[in-house]
């Protein structure tokens, strides 16, 4: 494409993509509101993990890849790939006022022969029913005179094995001709392309993926805590079950879900299906057990800190090792080690956190500590970042609640370990 490829939100999808468009040899534009962003893209400094600031610069340098706030950029390039947050409203119902806003910029520009694409995860017809008629807002007709699809982003973050470049890319369009045009556009920088009948299709492709982890992960933490009653290791039985080479899957239990897609998503195919009389049973069954997690762990902590230190919640005092929503990054959406924090700090506890992706939590006035094990009644592992050393953790704590099985991971057993 001649004229390049712009992406609208430069977050941790629209970064990575970008990343893998410009070496791919386009040249790519990153729309962001925040002239912060802006400023720091167009100096080559990363804040997105998975794209360090040694390659973003080198992008910047040597393949023309820049930054702007300004809409107006848009209309020379020849295709524009919508990736921005898509988050739910305080009742728990799709908010797409951010998407909505960039479709209206976007409409502005819109000329002859444009491709948009829309990458944000949403329930099925949003692009059809909700951005398409933004864009026809322009005079142009879907189909005709532009090219309109969904593509969902599968981004891991922190994931080196399975990246944007190598994940298959699933595709959408509202006609024949528009899923041909996004197909050809990802299939010159990514390394699969699967094409689908439909923006719908692929909608719900997404959804579906994560409402799959959900469940699953569900069904083991509600295990989790019939194992706790039982008193059987739920990690032993895990790892038992996955020697079947078919028919089972491994999932962990953990203290609740994290990041943007498994805690949120699913939900908005729940308030899609009422739309046809239909309620989504199991999705949202796994999101009470998993929304619950943070309390089951309150109270193993409780335990822990009774019959391990003669303890209560109250006055104890309480280092929760690991904040991210994963091991290993910084990410910090959705993560259930701050409900988590919440819960004890409302039992009365004094809570500290030690994180070495996380500096600071200003919303919680905390700051990650030095770790010193010996200094606090409960270490909590909630994020098992592999940079921590365990033994340490074990040898020098006087109480270790371990909901993550760190401990169980690196062959550690002692009675002062309570696992999940």
């Amino acid at each position: 494409m001649s004229g390049g490829i712009a992406i609208v939100g430069a977050g941790y999808v629209g970064v990575p993509l970008a990343q893998v468009f410009a070496e791919a040899g386009h040249s790519v534009l990153l729309l962001d509101v925040d002239a912060d962003r802006v400023e720091r893209l167009n100096r080559g400094e990363s804040y997105i993990e998975d794209v360090s600031s040694e390659t973003l610069a080198q992008l910047v340098r040597d393949h023309g890849l820049r930054a702007t706030t300004d809409y107006d950029e848009l209309r020379e390039r020849d295709a524009i790939l919508i990736a921005l947050p898509t988050p739910l409203s305080k009742q728990r119902e799709p908010d797409l006022s951010i998407v909505r806003a960039a479709a209206a910029g976007i409409a502005k520009q819109l000329r002859p022969g444009h491709l948009v694409v829309l990458q944000s995860t949403t329930y099925p017809g949003t692009t059809r029913d909700c951005l398409l008629p933004i864009l026809e807002t322009s005079g142009l007709k879907a189909g005709t005179d532009f090219y309109l699809a969904f593509a969902p982003e599968r981004v891991d973050p922190g994931n080196r094995e399975w990246t944007t470049k190598n994940v298959t890319k699933v595709v959408g369009g509202v006609t024949p001709a528009c899923t041909e045009a996004a197909a050809a556009l990802y299939g010159s920088a990514i390394e699969a392309i699967h094409a689908v009948s439909s923006p719908e299709a692929a909608e719900l492709t997404k959804l579906l993926e994560n409402i799959f982890r959900s469940v699953n992960i569900a069904l083991v933490n509600e295990i989790a805590q019939l194992c706790d009653r039982m008193g059987i290791d739920i990690w032993e039985v895990v790892d038992a079950a996955a020697t079947k080479p078919f028919g089972f899957m491994h999932f962990e239990p953990g203290p609740g879900l994290g990041g943007h897609c498994i805690p949120i998503d699913p939900f908005y195919l729940t308030w899609k299906a009422r739309e046809y009389d239909f309620t989504t049973r199991f999705i949202e069954l796994a999101g009470e057990v998993n929304q619950n997690m943070p309390y089951f762990c309150r109270s193993l902590i409780s335990q822990a800190l009774n019959h391990g230190g003669e303890k209560s919640l109250k006055g104890s005092r309480v280092l929760v090792l690991g904040v991210a929503y994963k091991a290993d990054i910084g990410d910090m959406r959705e993560s259930p080690a701050l409900k988590l924090i919440d819960l004890l700090r409302n039992a009365g506890s004094e809570v500290f956190y030690h994180d070495p992706h996380v500096p600071d939590l200003p919303a919680y006035g905390l700051s990650s500590v030095e770790l010193d094990p010996a200094a606090y009644d409960c270490v909590t592992i909630v994020t098992a970042h592999s940079s921590i050393d365990y033994g340490r953790i074990v040898e020098e704590a006087p109480v270790v609640v371990d909901l993550r099985n760190a401990t169980g991971k690196a062959g550690l057993a002692s009675p002062k370990v309570w696992k999940l």
